[in-house]
């Protein structure tokens, strides 16, 4: 059984977002417009999880706000690199829909997070 606490980690989701995006990687087909495509979805898709590690060790408010900033940046550009490899190639739209999901949901979390943030300010 999943415990409550699990289902809301952010670090564990990110992290298996990020593996996620990984495993559909190698899915791809790589040619000339394939290539960079890959490339920059890696790097956003995994570092989301990165970035919100960094997050959580901020040293200031301020500086969790950007950590966190960025990780809804990287959440909002992975979708747009989904898209183009939806486009790309069209026989992968299946397994793109679900990693697209999970960006859209984990950006809004973050969008949520900043907000509350900024609202706590005090």
């Amino acid at each position: 059984m999943i415990s409550k606490d699990r289902i809301y980690d952010l670090e564990e989701r990110t992290a298996k977002f990020g593996e996620a995006i990984i495993e559909f990687a190698k899915k791809i087909p790589k040619n000339i417009v394939t290539a960079p495509l890959i490339d920059q979805l890696i790097r956003s898709g995994t570092s989301i999880g990165s970035n919100y590690c960094e997050a959580d060790c901020a040293e200031s408010k301020r500086d969790f706000e950007h950590k966190i900033g960025i990780c809804k940046k990287e959440s909002k550009e992975s979708k747009h690199w989904l898209r183009m490899i939806a486009k790309a190639v069209p026989e992968l739209k299946g397994d793109i829909k679900s990693l697209w999901q999970e960006a859209h949901e984990l950006k809004l979390i973050f969008i949520s997070i900043v907000k509350k943030s900024r609202m706590n300010k005090g």
